[in-house]
């Protein structure tokens, strides 16, 4: 690709930043040098099991300074999308607390009668049951949108990974056979959209570090930004041979993302 100069970086979160309660090493260092080159930073999360602030006071406990505002998650991207598009809807969600809460703050309505639900929101939920799946269910048979927060398969944690928001909607549109029609966190073009306005830089000046390639590297490419996959997640180099979308860069971790942005900065 054309050398371009790097203002700002999206980075990822799970297996990329950190894996559950621990830095990737050299992470809380490799981000300290960006800022003080003056870089602009913005987190991005697909996981909405925790608020922006959650995931600020996690990032500063763990050593990396952060202010809520330099987090966007799946969770806020999709509650301001419904509140743009369907002010006040009726919606039920299968999602933890955290992302409800970022639902009744759009000015949603949280709704259990599936003859009035209008949206169903399937999200990462580690508290999916039976009876979350049959008002889904009910609801959408009768007609009621259906929206996702994520696409993810799993989730890496330590140790491994965890089933993530890709089982809940395999559940709705196999029992429904509905298919879900929108899923708002990454790679979606209003996810980039969102973290770009918060990051107030244009996508040609920006880049995306993340470890999944069918969403962080899928996202910087259709979106015109440079796509750096770090190998501490999910996809491996292997993983690079099979995939419609290929990182511009490769890195072991984001430990060594300063050596590269100095690298693309004398490029640019």
């Amino acid at each position: 690709m054309s050398p371009r100069r790097i203002r700002g970086y999206l980075l990822d979160l799970d297996g990329t930043v950190y894996r559950g309660d621990r830095l990737i090493p050299g992470a809380a260092e490799a981000i300290a040098e960006l800022r003080a080159r003056g870089r602009r930073i913005v987190f991005l999360s697909n996981k909405p099991l925790y608020s922006r602030r959650d995931y600020a006071e996690k990032l500063t406990r763990l050593g990396i300074p952060t202010s809520e505002g330099e987090v966007v998650n799946s969770s806020l991207v999709l509650a301001r999308y419904l509140a743009r598009e369907a002010p006040g809807a009726r919606v039920f969600a299968i999602g933890e607390l955290p992302l409800l809460v970022e639902l009744c703050r759009a000015g949603l309505e949280l709704c259990e009668d599936p003859e009035r639900i209008e949206y169903v929101i399937a999200a990462f939920d580690r508290t999916f049951d039976y009876r979350k799946l049959n008002i889904a269910f009910q609801a959408l048979v009768r007609g009621a949108r259906f929206i996702a927060t994520n696409p993810d398969r799993t989730c890496p944690v330590e140790g491994g990974e965890i089933p993530d928001a890709a089982g809940v909607i395999a559940a709705l549109e196999a029992t429904s056979g509905r298919k879900v029609e929108l899923v708002l966190g990454k790679p979606s073009r209003h996810m980039v959209r969102a973290a770009l306005e918060v990051l107030g830089v244009p996508a040609e000046e920006c880049a995306m570090v993340g470890d999944r390639l069918e969403t962080d590297i899928r996202m910087a490419v259709e979106n015109g930004l440079v796509a750096v996959l770090t190998l501490t997640g999910v996809s491996s180099r292997a993983d690079i041979r099979d995939s419609a979308w290929d990182p511009h860069h490769v890195i072991e971790s984001i430990a060594e993302l300063p050596a590269l942005d100095a690298e693309l900065s004398e490029r640019g």
